[in-house]
């Protein structure tokens, strides 16, 4: 069958239809039973982060070492020539003479779209503003398959700052395909972004908004916790949400046994410690999953 993701960059979720996205979830099955050796020996993979990650970045650059290619790049764009003045266009044209794939996150919406015209080399949107973080969203759905057996028909509650939280964005418009039925939760200064509401009605999708989290935690098979995107409020904004929407284990009582809490990480203070323990919570079974998940979507496209 022919591999309709090679040689093509990942700007948006909606980039990818159902039929691709269940390809690269199976590839990140067959890859976490077994890893295939030195797949990708000779390619070389760019980290172009000019915003902050752990997980985003550190799993993309062990995914492409684990399959036997090699890693440049940077974590921080005050060691780039964007100090100096130089256009982002500019800066991954070159990079692009450098390398087979671009990984690339940075503050700006729509900047990973920009940054796929400047090349001819695949780009991979690891996090654009607030816009989309479409890789997320398949590892994402790898977990939830993974953990409820299943992707089609699932309750899914998004907890947090929906407008600013890039994660809830992609996820939710990428739940149009399998029949899902969402719950968002969240001050309602930081509900989910119009524009997504919009699409999601457009497409059928089922879902409301509620302001506690004890509204929902009954109905759900997945509570996707999310922080307080607080590099992107204003001080009073801050303090004002900071103690808002945390799960606590005594509200576990009343979960489904099947439920599962995930979560984008880092985590703040939205999910106690204690719920670590229980079985509820997969947000570190999450976060080991994107290494399978990138590597999956690294080796179809190159």
């Amino acid at each position: 069958m022919k591999n309709s993701i090679q040689g093509r960059s990942l700007i948006s979720i909606a980039d990818l239809s159902k039929e691709e996205i269940l390809t690269i979830l199976k590839k990140a099955d067959e890859i976490k039973k077994k890893t295939p050796k030195e797949l990708l020996k000779g390619k070389i993979l760019a980290s172009c982060f000019f915003e902050p990650s752990t997980r985003t970045r550190l799993s993309f650059e062990a995914a492409m070492i684990r399959l036997g290619g090699n890693v440049i790049g940077f974590s921080d764009s005050t060691s780039t020539s964007a100090q100096k003045g130089e256009s982002l266009h500019d800066a991954i044209k070159v990079i692009g003479h450098y390398a087979d794939v671009l990984v690339f996150r940075h503050p700006k919406d729509g900047s990973a779209r920009v940054a796929s015209e400047a090349t001819n080399k695949p780009v991979l949107n690891a996090g654009d503003g607030i816009n989309q973080h479409p890789t997320q969203t398949l590892l994402d759905l790898f977990t939830i398959k993974e953990c409820q057996g299943k992707l089609k028909g699932l309750n899914i509650a998004f907890i947090g700052d929906l407008k600013n939280g890039r994660t809830v964005h992609s996820l939710s418009l990428a739940s149009a395909h399998f029949d899902m039925r969402l719950f968002f939760v969240s001050p309602s200064q930081l509900g989910l972004p119009d524009e997504i509401s919009h699409v999601l009605k457009k497409q059928g999708i089922k879902f409301s908004f509620h302001p506690t989290l004890e509204e929902v935690i009954s109905k759900a098979d997945i509570l996707y916790m999310t922080r307080m995107q607080s590099e992107r409020l204003n001080p009073s904004e801050r303090e004002k949400f900071k103690e808002t929407l945390i799960l606590t284990e005594g509200m576990l009582s009343k979960a489904k046994k099947n439920m599962r809490v995930l979560h984008p990480l880092p985590r703040v203070n939205e999910i106690e410690a204690t719920v670590d323990k229980t079985p509820h919570a997969y947000y570190f079974q999450q976060a080991e999953n994107g290494l399978y998940v990138r590597m999956a979507l690294l080796s179809l496209i190159l």
